[in-house]
């Protein structure tokens, strides 16, 4: 190994005194590529297996915690105990090339297709639809719904429990239905759930302390815990970097143990909301860096790249699409190779990358998502 990069090779300790083998992780990305009724695929176990050596975690794909909470067509489920042999297969496969296994748990709220929910009904925090999803106009939720979720990501834990994970990340990020409760955006509520800044966390700290909940009713061992947010939205009204550490602050004092920070670019810098010329990633160090560990992401393609995102103080560095392109990322850095990790998909490897085709075709279908594909 370079010792240049001996940095990202360290051991870490969460705070529940979990331990990594080194600061790589493999993000949380939707692979399209479940059986229609959520059980997990060979060509998906095959997948994760061919990416799972080298990172020290892999966080799945997000899997749906209630029916109407399926976000994507071939996504995969822990709605129901029927699923625990299906995310037992992936955490096993996972766990046995030596990575730490999290199930990434979620509800897409007003973000889901309607095709794939019971009846087509869609909800979310308020009746205000997607300006990026189906547009379609979801149902607010009711109190006892509200509460009925919650309860929900609290059982999809136990199952992850159950299923040998070593964690479960809340998919707090990217508009679904936990960010939507954050949102100005999508929570118009008057209720305890939503006006105030401080109601609309609401929610998401009761989806924290739900799942920490079920973490001390059925955990026999260390279990983490972490939560991924989005930090800005592009909507007026929308969240702001101002909001958004507001909601660092009242994470960092439910004892996670991490926050995933969602970005395509770990450099970006805020949109609005604090005057401050730094990258959204160091802002959020500084804030709460000393209270509970972040992960950083986005647009990491060399081992340069990722070192040059360590130095900032975040202590682990996950890898998105660059693990896509490169299953053997962290591998070669770790073994001098860094000159050889590819940066660019190639068109004609899908084969060689182990990618199953749902998500071959949405990448090679989609210009500008993959370096490479114009």
């Amino acid at each position: 190994m370079n010792p240049k990069y001996s940095p990202l090779f360290e051991s870490f300790t969460f705070p529940n005194g979990v331990g990594l083998q080194n600061r790589m992780i493999m993000a949380p990305m939707t692979n399209f590529s479940s059986n229609p009724d959520g059980t997990v695929t060979d060509a998906e176990v095959d997948y994760y297996v061919r990416r799972s050596k080298g990172v020290s975690m892999v966080i799945t794909a997000c899997t749906y915690v209630t029916r109407n909470g399926k976000g994507f067509h071939g996504e995969f489920g822990a709605s129901t105990d029927d699923m625990i042999p299906s995310l037992n297969r992936l955490a096993a496969a996972i766990k046995e090339e030596g990575a730490k296994a999290i199930l990434q748990i979620f509800h897409g709220g007003r973000e889901c297709p309607p095709e794939l929910v019971p009846d087509g009904g869609i909800v979310s925090a308020s009746a205000v639809p997607s300006e990026q999803g189906s547009g379609k106009v979801p149902r607010a939720l009711s109190d006892d719904e509200i509460e009925s979720i919650i309860d929900d990501f609290g059982e999809a834990t136990r199952r992850a429990i159950e299923a040998g994970y070593d964690g479960v990340e809340i998919h707090g990020a990217n508009g679904y239905l936990i960010q939507q409760f954050f949102s100005p955006h999508s929570n118009r509520r008057e209720d305890r759930w939503g006006g105030s800044l401080e109601k609309r966390l609401t929610f998401p700290l009761a989806v924290v302390e739900e799942v920490q909940k079920a973490v001390r009713e059925h955990a026999r061992d260390p279990f983490i815990v972490g939560y991924r947010f989005s930090p800005e939205e592009p909507t007026t009204p929308g969240i702001t970097m101002a909001d958004t550490l507001q909601l660092v602050d009242a994470l960092a004092d439910k004892n996670l143990d991490y926050l995933h920070v969602s970005l395509n670019d770990f450099w970006s810098t805020p949109r609005r909301g604090v005057e401050d010329k730094r990258s959204r990633m160091e802002i959020i160090q500084e804030r709460v860096g000393d209270k509970v560990p972040l992960i950083g992401v986005g647009s990491i393609l060399t081992a340069e790249d990722a070192l040059k995102a360590f130095q900032t103080g975040v202590p682990l560095i996950a890898l998105g699409r660059e693990i896509i392109i490169d299953p053997d990322w962290v591998e070669k850095v770790q073994h001098g190779r860094e000159a050889e990790i590819e940066t660019k998909i190639d068109k004609n490897a899908q084969e060689r990358l182990v990618v199953p085709d749902p998500l071959w075709q949405a990448i090679i279908h989609t210009p500008g998502w993959f370096p490479g594909v114009e």
